[in-house]
């Protein structure tokens, strides 16, 4: 069974391929969920794996890629269906 939190990124955190490089960085650490833009501006994501990888994905998420400025991050339980094993992108439609 994996652990799973929900984190909400606040500030520099969309137009600047914050997604794309939470999904690299997710493959590379081996951690199952996804990553999404809210209409606020923030950033939400989902990150299941085990407590190493979930530390590691939480210190790289508190920075984000070179041109994000990460003002505020919060984390909450979260949960992941069962059939998901990849880290995906999801867009608001």
């Amino acid at each position: 069974m994996k652990d799973c939190l929900i984190a909400c990124i606040r500030g520099r955190v969309q137009g600047v391929g914050f997604r794309y490089h939470t999904q690299a960085q997710a493959n590379r650490l081996n951690i199952s969920g996804w990553v999404r833009n809210c209409p606020d501006g923030s950033v939400e994501a989902c990150i299941c794996g085990n407590p190493t990888q979930i530390a590691s994905m939480q210190q790289w998420l508190k920075q984000g890629p070179d041109f994000a400025v990460v003002d505020h991050i919060e984390f909450s339980a979260g949960h992941l269906p069962d059939n998901c094993n990849d880290f995906r992108i999801r867009y608001i439609t």
